[in-house]
């Protein structure tokens, strides 16, 4: 019975990481990072973060150039120097500027703006090239 009960257990901590997209690590590459904050119209409508989620995920299926790909939501740290007033995070990171350049062109990317800028309010980016 222990070892059935393990066997649970090691299957449902396993199938956790596939179920949240992250079956193998992927490293920042630290040559460009490409992060934005993404401020909903209606960040408290389930079905207008439903239509968001599901329009950013699929855009970074289809993303020829994004490396690491992580979509987040503020971790509530109530801390003075931290703000949680976004949405959703999104950090992307690329081996150059010239192909975060070509990021920015691609159909999936063009598509997902199509797609979801009527939901959002504002969007806030900060790009950085790495130095160590």
């Amino acid at each position: 019975m222990k070892f059935l009960k393990l066997v649970i257990i090691l299957t449902v901590l396993t199938g956790t990481n596939k179920l949240k997209g992250q079956d193998q690590p992927v490293d920042l590459d630290k040559n460009f990072t490409h992060v934005v904050y993404f401020y909903l119209n209606n960040p408290d409508n389930p079905g207008e973060r439903a239509a968001f989620e599901s329009s950013l995920k699929k855009f970074l299926d289809n993303s020829l150039y994004a490396k690491t790909k992580f979509i987040g939501i503020p971790a509530e740290t109530p801390r003075d120097v931290v703000d949680n007033s976004y949405t959703y995070s999104l950090i992307l990171s690329f081996p150059s500027k010239e192909i975060q350049d070509k990021y920015q062109e691609e159909p999936a990317h063009l598509v997902f703006i199509e797609e979801s800028s009527h939901l959002w309010k504002k969007v806030q980016v900060y790009d950085s090239v790495g130095i160590y």
